[in-house]
């Protein structure tokens, strides 16, 4: 089978596509062929060295996969056939990218008739993410305010479709040119944080999921509601920013997304309810993963890019 890997640390054309021997699962492993791969802002820092999850290269990225069960001879959970998708092993190495993969069979549903394969693979990792932010550490219940900080991202999107299938009344902060998108997927504001201090425009939130990071953290605690809770996707762990929420009267949490089949289960059935979809920007052949890397490094990104295989 083909697959991408990297010698070195670097820019997209570190990334070689190389033949390698066809992965056997363990029990309770099925073997997958891949058809579609979902691209994540992560795997280009990986690529680049600037964050050490999988160590020192060489390596194999990837996490979001679609694909056709082939092999499920350890497992009761599937049959040679199935469409499944999942998010695998996170933050082990999964070995995404390449045209088969052996993953626990419990870190895979089936895929939704409504999506294709392309669609199937955008959504594991940032579904999961908002899923685990908003529900299960967030609590977001009907009648709560919820601000999502890069409403027009890949978690970002999902986020506000998730909040506002819980009765949430959503807010979210995009730039202007993401405004419509943004509404498109059911936010009840949008706020321009290029022209707008969102400190300002904003108060009594219950939840605020972040993905930005930096001084968007900080400054969140400005449009809390006493006892409100922000769930960070992407900054560090600072106790003395914990501590000052606490001291406030709020709660900090930072999630660190993981394989989970309940909520795995749960963005099917809002995806067969009709209310929620994932919009991918752009796809690419396999053959061309270094184009698709160079999209994820330029940053700005609608939704999700994807590999088809």
């Amino acid at each position: 089978m083909r697959v991408v890997t990297q010698e070195l640390f670097g820019g997209p054309e570190v990334l070689t596509i190389v033949d390698a021997p066809e992965p056997h699962p363990f029990p309770t492993e099925v073997l997958v062929r891949v058809k579609a791969i979902g691209l994540n802002p992560l795997e280009a820092r990986l690529r680049a060295g600037e964050f050490p999850l999988l160590g020192r290269p060489p390596f194999v990225l990837g996490w979001d996969i679609s694909g056709v069960v082939e092999d499920a001879s350890g497992t009761w959970r599937f049959r040679p056939g199935d469409e499944v998708f999942g998010m695998p092993l996170f933050p082990r190495a999964a070995r995404a990218y390449a045209e088969f993969v052996s993953v626990p069979a419990l870190h895979l549903a089936r895929k939704p008739a409504t999506l294709s394969h392309i669609e199937a693979a955008a959504l594991p990792v940032v579904g999961l993410t908002a899923w685990q932010g908003l529900v299960d550490i967030g609590g977001v219940k009907a009648g709560d305010r919820v601000l999502v900080h890069g409403g027009g991202g890949g978690v970002g999107h999902v986020a506000v479709q998730i909040a506002k299938a819980r009765g949430a009344h959503v807010i979210a902060t995009a730039g202007a040119s993401k405004q419509r998108f943004v509404e498109g997927f059911g936010a009840d504001e949008v706020i321009d944080y290029t022209a707008v201090d969102f400190t300002e425009a904003v108060r009594d939130i219950d939840v605020v999921l972040d993905t930005i990071g930096a001084d968007t953290v900080e400054r969140s605690l400005q449009v809390l509601r006493p006892g409100g809770h922000l769930v960070t996707a992407v900054a560090e762990e600072d106790t003395k920013l914990i501590a000052r929420y606490e001291a406030a009267g709020m709660r900090f949490s930072g999630i660190g997304v993981e394989p989970d089949p309940l909520a795995l289960r749960g963005l099917v059935e809002l995806v067969e309810q009709g209310r929620l979809r994932v919009h991918v920007q752009e796809t690419f052949p396999f053959e061309r993963v270094t184009d698709a890397h160079r999209l994820l490094d330029g940053g700005h990104l609608r939704g999700k890019v994807v590999l088809t295989v």
